[in-house]
């Protein structure tokens, strides 16, 4: 009796564990079906935070054109210091144009009553833009800026229309033209493709890198948590192999003095 009531206890517990381990993999094909999801209405950004190299790349082509408008108030110079593996001279040298010392945060020098008669409205901090929006929208709206005569600051946007600021980024790009094909039965306005009509400084295949570097990085800040989680999960998910291999040694031990 007392045998027959551990084999029970031992086998309600594998069945348990069983259920936490598909509950683990669900969540993981479910996560990789989402993303899947997004990437079908535009091209995927293909981004990687476990990759240092293109963050650095990131950090320093958003310090130099976006932070003069943008604040990323969430983030800490320490913090970037610590996970991009930079020592924190180089840090403030390289990003802290304000002036900033290591602990403070990644604020934007311009004024907000400036940046108002500029643009309008307050250029948004962008700390959870990646979160709010996700990756493939920020690298296809890098990417998708052209001249628009027809607007106040000149430029338009595919994928954000009448976004009410200029392409940061024209002179690596180069300047974007936009053809407008007629519209077909049932749609509201026709198909827009962009050209390059004045080169930049980088090639296409160059300049997305560069939006891909700029999106790793938006996509580290808005949760940095995530470089840690990525290196502990290969580890977790090795535990429980390790562990459901050594669970099903006992329960065949347990079954042989049953049988």
């Amino acid at each position: 009796m007392l045998e027959s009531t551990r084999t029970s206890t031992i086998m309600h517990s594998l069945i348990a564990m069983a259920r936490c381990v598909a509950v683990v993999l669900v969540a993981a094909l479910a996560g990789a079906g989402a993303h899947a999801a997004e990437g079908e209405a535009m091209p995927s950004a293909q981004v990687n935070v476990s990759n240092v190299a293109s963050l650095q790349r990131g950090a320093r082509l958003y310090f130099n054109y976006c932070s003069g408008c943008h604040s990323i108030k969430y983030m800490s110079y320490s913090r970037l210091a610590e996970d991009l593996r930079l020592k924190p001279d180089e840090v403030l040298k390289s990003f802290a144009f304000t002036g900033a010392k290591i602990g403070d945060q990644v604020l934007s020098s311009m004024p907000a009553d400036s940046s108002q008669q500029w643009f309008g409205k307050t250029p948004p901090d962008l700390s959870l833009e990646a979160r709010a929006k996700g990756p493939d929208w920020i690298y296809n709206y890098l990417r998708s800026f052209y001249v628009d005569p027809t607007t106040a600051i000149g430029w338009n946007n595919t994928v954000f229309p009448n976004a009410s600021m200029p392409n940061p980024l024209w002179e690596l790009q180069g300047v974007q033209a936009a053809r407008h094909a007629a519209a077909k039965e049932g749609e509201e306005s026709g198909q827009v493709t962009l050209e390059i009509s004045r080169k930049g400084r980088e090639s296409a295949a160059q300049f997305d890198e560069t939006a891909r570097d700029i999106t790793a990085f938006l996509t580290y800040v808005g949760e940095p948590a995530a470089l840690q989680r990525t290196s502990l999960g290969v580890w977790v998910l090795l535990f429980l192999v390790a562990f459901t291999f050594l669970a099903w040694l006992l329960k065949h031990e347990y079954w042989l003095d049953v049988h």
